[in-house]
Parts: structure tokens; sequence; C-alpha cells
């Protein structure tokens, strides 16, 4: 009897510790759980209430039912915006992938100052969506910009890159091009983790360096590489700041550069129709989910891993 009085006594101080660290744990969260409910979730249920109204951020918001929804199907600007936004995810982003993958595969080499390279490649990561990037690309792309006088020092007749449709968009996706730091370094990682085995036994077998690359390097790498395109489309569809800078907040010239983005911010704060700004944002969301989705669903017929 004196044991299982032991064995409750036991049992109420077990639950009464547990009940202090579940508070303590629950004081310390409460600062974030606030943050997630009135700054995050609070605004997102907010934004798709919003999408059935008109509201203009002065007037209270009027009910108008799924206007702003069919609205989309018939704005052919915003059509526009989204070829653009399309051929700059679709071209920029494996260009960007490609790129990082070839300068971590130099890397792995083993080059001295590995870390000033590795340090050196990530800026621009770090840089490439400020404002300062941007206004730097305009002076290196303009009529008068860097890019001409090099030109212009061979002979070549160079012209205003950002000003002409027709290469104003190609300069944006240079430009995202040029930020492969980010996915370069988690590239370098993964080479890292491939055991040197796998190309010892290779080379012994007499396997070139391309074979090598195609049969042991992107299949162990796939995980990798699948990891950073869902995490780079994501971030491409929700460029904004180089087109806002570079075509001055208007998207042109001739709507050039009319990023899905930018024409969200045009409707929501320069026309102050919030209610179709809030509808595409959920737009824009459903379009980012179906990517990832359709990429999750492909990464079974091209992802590999160990197990």
């Amino acid at each position: 009897m004196t044991a299982f009085n032991e064995f409750r006594k036991l049992r109420r101080d077990g639950a009464k510790g547990r009940k202090r660290d579940n508070k303590a744990a629950f004081w310390f969260l409460a600062p974030w759980s606030a943050g997630l409910v009135f700054l995050t979730a609070g605004p997102v249920v907010a934004s798709l209430g919003l999408g059935f109204t008109k509201y203009n951020l002065i007037q209270p918001p009027k009910f108008t039912g799924l206007d702003n929804f069919t609205r989309i199907f018939t704005d052919e600007r915003l059509h526009n915006a989204l070829r653009v936004t399309f051929t700059y995810v679709l071209v920029s982003v494996p260009l960007q992938l490609a790129f990082a993958l070839g300068v971590a595969m130099l890397l792995d080499r083993g080059l001295r100052g590995l870390a000033f390279y590795r340090s050196a490649f990530y800026l621009p990561s770090l840089l490439g969506s400020s404002v300062a990037i941007a206004v730097l690309w305009t002076q290196l792309f303009g009529a008068e910009g860097l890019l001409n006088r090099v030109l212009g020092f061979f002979g070549i007749q160079g012209k205003g890159w950002i000003s002409d449709p027709d290469t104003a968009l190609s300069t944006l996706i240079v430009l995202n091009v040029w930020t492969f730091g980010a996915p370069m370094i988690i590239f370098l990682a993964g080479l890292r983790q491939i055991p040197v085995a796998y190309y010892e036994a290779a080379a012994i077998d007499g396997v070139g360096r391309w074979s090598r690359f195609r049969h042991v390097t992107l299949p162990l790498l796939s995980p990798i590489i699948f990891f950073n395109l869902v995490l780079q489309i994501i971030h491409a569809f929700q460029s904004f700041t180089q087109a806002f800078v570079v075509s001055n907040g208007t998207g042109g010239p001739s709507d050039s550069t009319m990023f899905y983005t930018l024409y969200l911010y045009q409707q929501g704060f320069s026309r102050f129709d919030m209610g179709y700004a809030s509808a595409l944002a959920w737009f824009l969301l459903l379009i980012i989910g179906a990517f990832t989705a359709i990429n999750f669903w492909a990464a079974k017929f091209w992802v590999f891993y160990d197990d």
C-alpha cells in the first residue's frame, strides 16, 4: 500500500511539473502566436474577404460578390502581366540554377580561398532584390551605361537596353541569374555530401566526366535540385523591386517589365482598388500553389533518395 501511495505521489508531482512547463512554454510562445494571428493570419483572412468587395481604402467596402475574380479573366493588361511573369520565371530560374550548379562544381574542386569565393558569390543574393542594385542595373544597361561603353570600345553601337521593349525583360532575367549565390551555397553543400567512392568506382570502370556528372552527380543531387527549384520559382513569382525601380513603377516600356506583383501594386496603391488587388493576391497564391504541386508531382519521376 505504501508503494502504491508513493507511486500516486510521483504521478501527481510529475503532472504538476508538466503543467508548469506547459505554462512557461505558453508564455514564451505568446508573442509569436500574437504576431501570427494579428500580423499574418488576420490580414490574410481579411484580404480574402476584401476580394469580394469594392474598396478604395477611404470608403467602407461594398460587397460585389465574384466580380473581382471574374474580372481577372477579362483583364487584358493582367494577361500581359502574366505572360511577362511566366517568361521571367520559366527562363531565369533554370538559367540561375544551371549557373549556380556550375559555379558550385568549380568551388567543390577545393580552390584556394574557398571561403572568400563562397562569400563573394553569395553576396549578390543578399543585394539582388534591393533598390540600390536595381538603380545600379539601370546605370549598367542604360543608353549611356557601362555595357554600351564597353561595346563602343569595340566599335559596336549600343542602345538603351532597359528602354527597349525587346530587351528590357532580358536585363531583369540577367539580374535574377546574377543572384545565384543562395542556390549555389546549397548546391555546394549537397556536392560535399556525395561519397567520393561513387566517383572512384566510376573512374575505375572508365566512365568519362560527362557520364559521371549525368549518372552519379545529378541523381544524387536531385533532392537538392528539387529544393532549389521550388524555392526559386516561388521567389521569382514574388519579384517586385527590380521591375518597380527599373520602370519607375510603370512596368514600361510598353508593359514589357510589368510583373504580376507590380500590376497588383498598381491596382491597390495607385488606383486604390484594394478589392481587386486582394483578388489578384489570392489568384497569385493559387498560381504559386499550382506550380509547387506540379513540381511535387513530377518529382517522383526524377528525384532520387537514398532510401
